[in-house]
């Protein structure tokens, strides 16, 4: 069966379509590269982009690209054939992170140190391909686990940014599911029958984080207080603007 583009469900359009002009992240003309790990928001924001593409009036270009960290339990290789079948430019990147880590880092934590060495083969596919916009997948779940992270264990109010420029100031981050919550991509992932590339991150694998242990906080807080991503939000916005700055 050839896969093609699905289109997100009217809850989901809603919240990136509020992002994306709040943050004005998409401008007529802009070469877009997705960071595509296979997990399900990446894979939700694929399709969310490919409908835009289609519906919305600023025309825009998309690729994808793939960075393997080469890790024996994480195998994205099937989604060349599935973005060949959408039609989607893709770069595939295969970077022994997982050995990297073990060797070089230090005082770090291993979601950190990954992050920022999958982000920089990001930025160096755009330059190299002229893609001056680079979209990431991050929802307001994310963001608010990045929230108290920072506030718990650094002391600082940060989150991660909606929309920046990077620190060579040649490439914007995008995050169009800012607003979006993790529920919503699970559920059309599962809905649409996504081919979902499973613990897409290495360091699920083996290392413990304080990610999952803010992830449990906020949902058994969540269930005592309906509104509480909604305030979340309220207070990260300040946080959340374009600028040049450090990235969360």
């Amino acid at each position: 069966m050839i896969a093609t583009a699905v289109t997100p469900s009217r809850p989901l359009l809603a919240a990136a379509g509020r992002a994306l002009g709040d943050y004005a992240m998409i401008r007529g003309g802009d070469r877009i590269l997705l960071g595509l790990s296979g997990g399900k928001d990446s894979l939700t924001l694929l399709h969310l982009l490919l409908h835009l593409q289609k519906k919305a009036p600023v025309k825009f270009e998309l690729a994808a690209c793939t960075v393997d960290p080469k890790s024996p339990e994480f195998d994205p290789s099937p989604l060349k054939g599935y973005l060949a079948e959408l039609g989607v430019a893709y770069f595939y990147e295969s970077q022994p992170i997982v050995e990297s880590a073990a060797e070089h880092m230090k005082g770090d934590s291993f979601c950190a140190y990954c992050s920022r060495l999958r982000r920089g083969i990001l930025y160096r596919i755009a330059r190299e391909n002229g893609y001056g916009v680079l979209a990431l997948a991050q929802h307001l779940d994310d963001l608010a686990e990045s929230f108290l992270m920072s506030a718990f264990f650094g002391g600082k109010l940060r989150t991660m940014q909606a929309h920046y420029l990077n620190d060579a100031g040649d490439v914007r981050v995008i995050r169009p599911l800012v607003y979006a919550r993790e529920r919503q991509t699970r559920d059309f992932a599962s809905r649409a029958g996504l081919p979902v590339i499973f613990e897409n991150c290495p360091a699920c694998f083996s290392v413990p984080m304080q990610r999952y242990q803010m992830k449990a906080l906020l949902a058994e807080q969540e269930k005592l207080h309906a509104n509480l991503f909604a305030n979340l939000l309220t207070a990260m916005k300040p946080l959340m603007a374009l600028q040049r700055a450090e990235e969360a």
